[in-house]
């Protein structure tokens, strides 16, 4: 964990705690259906976090996930975290997809109200 500040015209930064991912038991999203930036990391302790944005939180947890994959192969729990969002197959994962979702929701919306204008004999 990171404090961060800034004195006068500088970024300041100080190490404030570690934690090692081999003792990490569970991620808490505490809501999955709304757009909440806390969350809780399950050590031996119990650590409540807030991330920068609710986007951020998914791509933290997205990234211990990725890192669990590759070095650890732990099984830990990721819990009250909407899976569509952490899961990397899925378009909507990315905020780098952005794009891609808002035309997916204007192709859909268009397609309505085509559907909508259409005389029906």
């Amino acid at each position: 964990m990171v404090k961060h500040w800034r004195a006068e015209r500088e970024e300041k930064y100080e190490i404030v705690e570690k934690w090692f991912l081999k003792d990490l038991e569970m991620i808490d999203g505490k809501e999955a259906d709304t757009d909440n930036p806390y969350f809780d990391m399950h050590f031996h302790k119990v650590y409540n976090i807030e991330a920068y944005s609710c986007a951020s939180k998914y791509t933290f947890a997205r990234t211990l996930t990725k890192l669990n994959e590759m070095y650890l192969k732990k099984d830990f729990k990721i819990v009250n975290f909407d899976d569509t969002y952490l899961n990397d197959d899925s378009i909507w994962s990315s905020s780098n997809r952005d794009f891609v979702v808002v035309m997916k929701v204007c192709f859909y919306a268009f397609s309505l109200l085509c559907l909508s204008l259409c005389r029906l004999s």
